[in-house]
């Protein structure tokens, strides 16, 4: 038995599966009665997915694939890596007939171009990034945290990736025109994988950095001076509204591990966007449901008062923002525009309004003849709209 805590950075194990395990007591993260955290937990993660068949992963990507396609999404990413889910269910993915598309990243961290290029096309990946751990999550006490937890005496979480090796895969993957990327969500990983990104613009140039459209996923910790230099260099955040609207706040797990006045920190995704970092919304699914909607509620309504952004802002973070982030940067796709690729959702959705969240200013007029175009509205009491049709560069992906 292997049952993952739901950010999926720890786990409790059945004796028969730690047995399988080959030196699992002397693996970082080891606890002989509690959850596997670290490399104890890849190790036994690594064996548990060795039990599955072949037939079993295949429904299992279909069952996924279908089902994202019924919430209105027309294209995934799969952030995937040598300890996630391995290099054979990645390949067996990418090669997986099916309406979405899927962007293919690879966690796995090189050292020069040349090595970068070949990994590349090793994996089948078109990225190397996604889940390359800098970090893990602040739930299982992974994270790393600058100042110790609130919960857990000293401890500060872990790194997986110092800043030297950040600064090298960076480099290596700017250098071969490759699109990089980590997993930070602790205060000290985004720290060090913003230093690590201004010792490669100070080498090959801001300019250069920015034309390989980087990104981090969650960055869940970061400042408003990292979100300054980030926005410098084109970094793109791919962030979690679901993450606050299931742990934010005063009184949720992120006040537990970090104490409330951390808490309300998190996810900051104004004060990014005021800074100039390009937005992307996701799910980190199965994280969080792959609900769009909810998703869109939860960036409008962020729990700490001034973090949230607009509608408008929300909407575009999660069509045009997403597309940016999967390297599609001809300023059409997520549009609806004449020249841009026929990928979109109908939706039944009841009333359309103008908003913008009340605790931020208002930047544009409401008033109909101004043409803004008017959004289901996302309060909520408001009916959830109901999905009709997605399409995806001109063919039917789903139909009600």
């Amino acid at each position: 038995m292997y049952l993952s805590r739901i950010d999926v950075h720890s786990a409790v194990c059945s004796t028969a599966l730690r047995r399988s395990v080959p030196e699992l007591s002397d693996t970082a993260g080891f606890s002989p009665d509690g959850p596997l955290t670290f490399e104890a937990h890849h190790a036994a993660r690594t064996v548990a997915r060795s039990l599955l068949t072949a037939e079993q992963r295949s429904a299992a990507r279909v069952a996924a694939l279908d089902t994202i396609a019924s919430r209105g999404i027309v294209a995934v990413h799969e952030c995937g890596g040598p300890d996630i889910a391995g290099l054979d269910d990645f390949r067996e993915l990418l090669s997986t007939p099916h309406g979405v598309e899927v962007r293919g990243y690879w966690g796995e961290a090189v050292t020069d171009a040349d090595e970068a290029r070949k990994l590349l096309n090793a994996t089948g990946a078109h990225a190397l990034g996604g889940d390359l751990f800098i970090d893990g999550s602040l739930g299982s006490h992974t994270a790393w945290l600058s100042e110790p937890y609130a919960d857990r005496g000293g401890a500060t979480g872990k790194s997986y990736l110092g800043v030297d090796e950040i600064a090298a895969h960076i480099r290596a993957c700017t250098i071969a025109g490759i699109q990089a990327g980590f997993h930070v969500i602790g205060d000290a990983a985004v720290r060090a994988a913003v230093d690590a990104f201004a010792v490669v613009a100070g080498e090959l140039g801001g300019p250069a950095v920015a034309a390989a459209g980087h990104r981090l996923e969650h960055a869940e910790m970061m400042t408003g001076d990292d979100a300054a230099r980030l926005a410098q260099w084109g970094v793109i955040a791919s962030v979690q509204p679901a993450f606050d609207a299931l742990w934010g706040g005063t009184d949720g797990l992120y006040a537990q591990r970090l104490g409330a006045e951390r808490a309300l920190t998190l996810n900051p995704f104004a004060g990014a966007a005021s800074a100039g970092v390009s937005l992307a919304l996701s799910s980190d699914a199965p994280v969080t449901p792959v609900e769009p909607w909810a998703m869109l509620r939860a960036a409008v309504h962020h729990r700490t008062p001034g973090s949230g952004i607009s509608p408008r802002a929300a909407f575009s973070a999660a069509t045009r923002g997403a597309w940016r982030a999967g390297g599609v940067r001809d300023g059409l796709a997520g549009t609806l525009d004449p020249g841009a690729p026929a990928s979109y959702a109908v939706w039944d959705a009841g009333e359309l309004v103008v908003s913008a969240p009340k605790d931020s200013v208002q930047r544009w007029s409401t008033d109909p003849r101004s043409r803004v175009p008017a959004l289901p509205r996302l309060e909520d009491d408001a009916p959830t709209p109901v999905l009709l049709r997605s399409v995806h560069r001109g063919s039917v992906v789903h139909e009600r």
